[in-house]
């Protein structure tokens, strides 16, 4: 049923469908922050000293490539208590996405069919749980700290999908590029905010202190999303007459209706057979390739070949993904504006957003192969490269909600699934890689196959993607329509 709006302080300056894109944007943030910390917290956690002895017992002599720290950037040892091998290290930082894996389908369905605001919640809740829980684990054993990464990743599955559904409720058509790409962008100044805290707790205080001070500011966040926010606008209390009939109205709705999307089944037939969905799997299992690539191993980059020290390490990693933020924004803004005078249609736009994130990336990837141990370049062409993925925020990661509204939570699932293989694969496969050869050489074979999963994700993309809804997104209205018509009128208009 509908809830009488009210009006309420926070109301009256921010739009409450914008409340629910910052509060989602924050919620996403602290859900990559909890994910990445531990990529940057590890330097700190592993015993280097003991380590490097053992590598220098048993690896071949260094490259004549490999690059030497200056004298500004000699690292200062950091060691800690763990003497995790290079292939137990890839084991923790991937097995979060074991848990991601198994969670998202049976995510998405739960926020279709049931309450996305409170999947989202679950999704919060568990990673703050689980990080505060990582320092006793670890401790304990390394097992012990797999299973709160993949606890970790269980929550994090669902948050796609949960926002997915959320948006496919909230944002107005003409609005959708901005609110999906403040929400997504959350992902990003989560990972700065967290590798920049992480290097500096790790740093000055310790590696355990990552986990207690980021998981207790986390909890704050699951106050605020109980109290503010609501499935659909029908159900939102703070919000103006005027603001719920238009988002409702936007959409297809009657101003009356008192209830989001119905409840329908699935046609997976038609959607596992649609060129529309399947450009979307494609350019979103290539893309995250690069994306984990870049979230995961950039640290370790920095640090194995460029030589950087923590402090170096944190900053050079973070401060890309707060350009991305920035840019994530004005793109989205940009195409929007354009779509807005319809300069561009909708699919023109998620082509041109997921060209940015792909095309970019890869050229940047190819420059770092062949510039050796300048680190200003590196450090420019990585920023550059981590800039432009912010692109797919407003590409496409936005289209699963154009080409099937009804079902947006279940297509983010469903290719958020298959793009998390790389995220299990990507740790393990630089793992294999660098294992007693952390070199330029090595690294160099790592970016060439992700420069060409990207030429892959530019002309599947390119060639099948498209912003239309589908037919099969109102295959269930059609029939309902179909069974409340006479037998006679429904022989004249298949006439």
């Amino acid at each position: 049923m509908d809830v009488p709006a009210k009006g309420n302080v926070l109301g009256r300056f921010v739009p409450a469908r914008y409340i629910l894109a910052i509060l989602g944007s924050i919620g996403m943030a602290i859900v990559y922050g909890l994910k990445v910390n531990l990529s940057v917290a590890m330097v700190g956690m592993l015993n280097h000293t003991a380590l490097g002895r053992h590598q220098e017992n048993t690896s071949k002599p260094a490259a004549p490539e490999e690059c030497m720290p200056t004298n500004g950037s000699a690292a200062v040892s950091l060691d800690g208590p763990f003497l995790w091998s290079s292939d137990v290290q890839g084991i923790v930082l991937s097995c979060y996405f074991w848990g991601y894996f198994v969670s998202q389908i049976p995510g998405g369905r739960v926020a279709e069919l049931f309450s996305a605001k409170w999947v989202m919640f679950f999704s919060v809740t568990i990673n703050v749980v689980c990080t505060l829980f990582t320092p006793v684990m670890a401790e304990a054993h390394y097992a012990a700290a797999v299973v709160m990464r993949v606890g970790e990743g269980i929550g994090g599955g669902v948050t796609f999908p949960a926002m997915h559904v959320l948006l496919s409720k909230w944002a107005p058509p003409a609005e959708r590029s901005v609110m999906s790409a403040l929400v997504y962008a959350g992902t990003s100044l989560g990972t700065v905010i967290s590798m920049l805290m992480a290097g500096v707790l790790t740093a000055n205080i310790g590696w355990e202190s990552v986990f207690y001070v980021m998981g207790g500011l986390s909890a704050i966040w699951c106050v605020l999303w109980t109290v503010l926010i609501q499935d659909s606008p029908q159900q939102q209390p703070f919000m103006s007459i005027e603001e719920r009939t238009m988002i409702i109205t936007s959409l297809g709705g009657k101003a009356g209706d008192s209830a989001g999307h119905k409840k329908m089944p699935v046609p997976w037939g038609a959607v596992l057979k649609s060129p529309a969905f399947l450009a979307i799997l494609v350019a979103h299992t290539c893309s995250n390739w690069g994306w984990y690539m870049l979230l995961i191993e950039l640290p370790f980059y920095m640090k194995q070949v460029l030589k950087f020290n923590m402090t170096e390490n944190a900053v050079t990693t973070a401060l890309p993904f707060l350009t991305l933020w920035f840019f994530s924004i004005g793109l989205s803004r940009t195409l929007d504006w354009l779509r807005g005078k319809s300069l561009i249609t909708t699919t023109h736009a998620r082509k041109i957003g997921t060209l940015f994130a792909s095309v970019v990336p890869a050229l940047c990837l190819l420059s770092l192969c062949y510039i050796g141990c300048n680190r200003a370049a590196a450090v420019a062409l990585m920023a550059l490269g981590v800039t432009c993925i912010g692109g797919m925020f407003c590409g496409f990661l936005s289209n699963h909600i154009d080409i099937a509204p009804n079902f947006a939570g279940t297509l983010v699932a469903l290719t958020n699934t298959v793009a998390t293989i790389p995220g299990i694969v990507v740790p393990i496969f630089v793992g294999k890689l660098t294992h007693d050869n952390q070199t330029i050489s090595a690294w160099r074979i790592i970016f060439f196959v992700t420069i060409g999963l990207y030429i892959v994700e530019i002309i599947v993309y390119t060639l099948f993607g498209s912003g239309e809804e589908q037919p099969w997104n109102r295959v269930a209205d059609q029939k309902e329509e179909n069974e409340g018509q006479p037998l006679k009128e429904i022989e004249k208009t298949n006439v």
